[in-house]
């Protein structure tokens, strides 16, 4: 059978399955049973961003069944042939709406998540644009070597790929022992090969929420998906017609397939390789992935695959801090003779003192000189410490400075890991991420208590206290230059985040002294400097050279940003904020909502359909994309009369930013526990029952002058 057989055969019989589902489903629910996947503000995903059609019931999937069968000609061309690919991909996803339609946990015992939320997708757009994760690997089908699957899937992970599981090869993974879950960047979606429709879900709804696509620009989609979304597809064992369809749905997408057995070769789209040593490679050469190696002496993998791995209470061998011990971790800008380079010294016990579990005192001090070093860029670099240990895999690390808390498992002692091995790791990420201004590193590991504690006392409490007088001491008015971040235009490509010392970037990870550090560590890179001058507006933070700056960042698509503003010109969003603001009429005020809630919202939205107006590089008046830091600054909506606006918030947000909002909440207005004054899911979500607690807790807002 040739290749367009293959392909027609397969999306007639997708059609037919997703026929006979809603047919069923219809007869036994009734035709106006609700359909929806959760967690999502994209109603079907992949109908809507194809047609721009929401689809909410059973009824409407009849319709949907009309344009998939409309694009099945069975024409020995190509690009029709890629069309009937997408009609499988059409049909693949109202088989599973259905599945949801007739059961609220349809993937309950499959092993697999089935459909990924929108709020999961947004966490994943800065390591995406960073190159965290360089890619995206759909795995597909059963292999006939569990082991050679296994090193796959560990080769992808090793490299930071995120991976997607679709079929048998779930459980043979599974059984291999390699880790799996979000945090390890390997996802098990489902067993049917309907749910390969779930990671299409996720390139697609990338083009919603961070590229600005307007929803039924099929031409459009495809560009984007291929352009900008890292993703290829491998196959293993035997391929079926409907495998085979969902595949040309891939390669219409723009993500090659990779076959462990012979196929029709399409070049550059559908190619066969046999040999699952190269599959990898092959696979990262088909989509132009190039992966930057980092050879660090350590007995365990060393990838950003490993950041969100937790060490249980029954897998600690050794752990730093927490409630047994002290431990703390310092960066200091030193002078070039008194720093050896790559010299790493253990004062104290090691971990294999004693038998497991191992609690011991820790002090990480990182000692760096460069002729372009300086002392702002020390908070940076010492961020990053964070990273550099996480990504170790069996090393969990948390918190920061004096609170920080470190295990190491028992695996990664087993397999020789000690603490030299942070000192390695340390020197090695030092160098390679931040070269340019660091040209000598040596780090000493402690765990002697007395020195541990002496030391806190004499060196790191008064560095980080000097920090904290350093940026407090920042604000807009103190500096002369901001910073422009063009990270997130990778998939954003229309947005710029303009950031200064009192607003960091919307994506919480860039700080005014990131975006400093980041234009020394890379002069051509994200982070330019903006001249701040030509003011126009104080009050609300416009500056004729920071429009300039963005409308060439933006291409011309935004050529005016008030910093300080939500009605007018607000800053763009990409898509990947922490929080969302945006007016409530009712209250004189606004709500702010976090990725994390996935509740309504006083204003009837849930934060994923705040999201879809606010992200892809668009100005949204009244509603605004911004990172948690920035709720309690000066600056936040000062134009409309600053934090007094704040009337609804998740009690999770409140009580993380109650400490800072209190504060300046008191400098500003005199308001003493202003947080008491803000309402919450717990208290109320409807509107006037919100306004009923403001008005008995006499906020400020109801007295200001009106919003809108």
């Amino acid at each position: 059978m040739s290749l367009f057989n293959l392909i027609y055969t397969g999306a007639k019989t997708a059609l037919e399955l997703a026929r006979t589902a809603v047919t069923d489903a219809a007869a036994a629910h009734g035709a106006d049973k609700q359909v929806a996947f959760p967690g999502t503000a994209y109603a079907l995903p992949v109908i809507y961003a194809a047609t721009g059609s929401k689809i909410t019931t059973l009824a409407e999937l009849q319709g949907a069944l009309e344009v998939a069968g409309s694009l099945i000609t069975e024409e020995e061309d190509l690009d029709k042939a890629l069309q009937a690919g997408l009609a499988t991909a059409v049909c693949a996803e109202i088989i599973e709406a259905v599945k949801y339609a007739v059961s609220a946990t349809p993937y309950n015992g499959d092993d697999g998540i089935g459909f990924v939320p929108d709020a999961v997708i947004r966490s994943l757009g800065v390591p995406l644009v960073t190159g965290d994760i360089p890619g995206i690997a759909v795995m597909v089908g059963e292999a006939a070597d569990s082991a050679a699957l296994a090193a796959i899937v560990k080769d992808y992970q090793e490299k930071g790929l995120l991976t997607f599981l679709v079929g048998n090869v779930l459980g043979q993974v599974a059984a291999a022992g390699v880790k799996t879950g979000l945090e390890f960047r390997v996802i098990p979606v489902g067993r049917e090969i309907t749910a390969v429709i779930h990671v299409v879900s996720v390139a697609v709804r990338a083009a919603l929420i961070f590229g600005a696509l307007s929803p039924g620009d099929l031409e459009g989609l495809l560009a984007y998906t291929k352009e900008r979304i890292p993703a290829f597809v491998n196959t293993f064992g035997p391929l079926d017609e409907v495998t085979v369809a969902a595949g040309a749905g891939a390669i219409a997408l723009g993500f090659p397939v990779i076959a462990d057995v012979d196929v029709p070769a399409v070049p550059g789209a559908l190619l066969a390789q046999k040999d699952h040593g190269a599959t990898a490679a092959t696979s990262l050469e088909a989509r132009g992935i190039k992966i930057k190696i980092k050879e660090i002496p350590v007995p365990v993998s060393f990838a950003a695959a490993f950041e969100g791995e937790r060490i249980r209470k029954d897998n600690i061998y050794a752990e730093f801090g927490s409630k047994r011990s002290k431990a703390w971790e310092i960066v200091k800008m030193r002078p070039a003779h008194e720093v050896e380079d790559h010299r790493i010294e253990v004062i104290g016990p090691d971990i294999d003192a004693g038998k497991p579990p191992v609690y011991l005192p820790l002090a990480l001090v990182v000692e760096v000189a460069g002729k372009n070093m300086e002392e702002d860029f020390e908070p940076v670099l010492e961020r990053k410490i964070h990273y550099f240990l996480n990504y170790m895999e069996g090393v969990m690390h948390v918190g920061q400075r004096n609170l920080a808390w470190i295990r190491i498992g028992k695996d990664a002692f087993a397999k020789g890991l000690r603490l030299r091995h942070f000192g390695e790791v340390l020197y090695a990420m030092m160098h390679d991420e931040f070269g340019s201004v660091v040209d000598k590193c040596q780090v000493t590991i402690i765990t002697d208590r007395e020195k541990v504690l002496s030391l806190e006392q004499e060196l790191a409490l008064p560095s980080y206290k000097a920090r904290d007088d350093r940026l407090a001491s920042l604000t807009d008015e103190s500096v002369d230059t901001f910073y422009s971040c063009t990270l997130c235009q990778s998939f954003a490509p229309a947005h710029v985040c303009v950031v200064t010392p009192e607003r960091l970037g919307l994506c919480g990870a860039v700080s005014w002294l990131d975006a400093k550090a980041t234009k020394e560590l890379n002069p051509a890179g994200a982070c330019q400097p903006i001249t701040k001058t030509g003011l126009e507006d104080g009050r609300k933070g416009i500056w004729t050279e920071v429009n300039k700056a963005v409308e060439e960042c933006s291409r011309g698509a935004v050529s005016r940003v008030s910093l300080y503003s939500i009605l007018e010109d607000p800053m763009t969003s990409c898509g990947c904020f922490e929080c969302i603001c945006g007016i409530i009429p009712e209250g004189n005020g606004v709500i702010i909502v976090n990725r994390e809630y996935s509740g309504t919202t006083p204003v009837g939205m849930t934060f994923g359909e705040l999201a879809s107006m606010t992200g892809g590089g668009v100005q949204t008046p009244g509603f605004m994309g911004h990172g948690r830091h920035f709720i309690p600054s000066k600056k936040f909506l000062a134009a409309e009369g600053g934090v007094a606006r704040i009337v609804w918030m998740p009690k999770e947000l409140k009580d993380a930013v109650a400490e800072r909002l209190n504060k300046t909440a008191q400098e500003l207005y005199g308001i003493d526990n202003f947080t008491a004054m803000i309402c919450d899911e717990t208290i109320a979500t409807d509107v006037e029952a919100v306004v009923d607690f403001l008005t008995a807790k006499k906020h400020p807002a109801l007295e200001m002058d009106p919003l809108m």
